[in-house]
């Protein structure tokens, strides 16, 4: 077995660009890190490129991830060794890892076949608009997750998905949502409201409440962490609600405010 320990190796040069959105963009992949994301992209069966393996950490750091976490099988590492592995000390593993303590093990994947056509037929469209903190992004991402949604619509100026960081916070969602990406978002929402989905925007001004509206064929927008919705599309809103706050705070978190939201849909759902 072959152990790269050089860091002008090809590959390790390939994969290290992957940590810039310009390469993640131009070769349609994108990392992820550590045996829960591994395993559930292969479950998934998102089309990974290669594994990469901390040779120095494969016995310690696998063997334990194995004890600790019930839900790793003991025929993971079968799993993995179907695919294109390769094997790295653990220098070099720390160049390619994007956090503190790292379990030894990451992938590059592709980031799959996301469609650009919105799906009309879905109850509720979560927008995104000017989401600038990867954490808040990931979060977002695997709150729609958990409540079933299938697709999220993104502006240009929110933060890549695939920047590690979100990948991480997504938590294995990122597999399951179908990511569009729109240059012109104003444009983007006046389309879809052509489809009789009314436009829901969160804004500080007004005294409607989220829990005022019915989360039916409705887009729900969440805008930027300091600025909010953009003007633009606030002008165009069929409805702009807020979170009802009985303390001093004013506003809440982006990826809480989007929580609530989706939360008030599922609530109606199991009505």
């Amino acid at each position: 077995m072959q152990v790269i320990s050089s860091k002008d190796n090809e590959q390790i040069k390939a994969i290290r660009k992957l940590k810039e959105k310009k390469y993640r963009d131009e070769t349609n992949t994108y990392i992820i890190e550590g045996i829960k994301l591994v395993k559930e992209a292969i479950e998934e069966k998102v089309n990974i490129k290669m594994i990469v393996i901390c040779e120095d950490c494969e016995e310690e750091n696998l063997q334990n991830a194995k004890n600790q976490s019930s839900h790793i099988e003991q025929g993971l590492l079968y799993e993995i060794a179907k695919y294109e592995c390769i094997y790295v000390t653990k220098k070099i593993f720390n160049l390619l890892s994007e956090v503190q303590s790292p379990q030894g093990i990451l992938a590059v994947v592709e980031k799959g076949d996301n469609s650009e056509n919105i799906n009309y037929e879905e109850d509720i469209i979560l927008a995104l608009d000017g989401i600038q903190d990867p954490g808040n992004l990931g979060t977002i991402l695997r709150t729609a997750d958990s409540a079933n949604l299938k697709q999220i619509i993104l502006s240009e100026n929110t933060a890549d998905p695939y920047n590690p960081k979100v990948v991480r916070s997504t938590m294995g969602a990122i597999f399951r949502m179908n990511i569009i990406r729109t240059n012109n978002m104003l444009e983007t929402l006046k389309a879809v409201k052509r489809h009789k989905f009314e436009i829901v925007a969160t804004s500080l001004n007004t005294n409607s409440s989220v829990y005022d509206i019915k989360y039916y064929k409705k887009v729900v927008v969440i805008g930027n962490e300091a600025n909010g919705v953009s003007k633009e599309i606030l002008n165009i809103a069929d409805k702009k609600v807020k979170i009802p706050m009985l303390g001093k705070t004013e506003s809440l978190n982006a990826s809480v405010a989007a929580g609530i939201l989706i939360y008030e849909y599922v609530r109606e759902k199991l009505k």
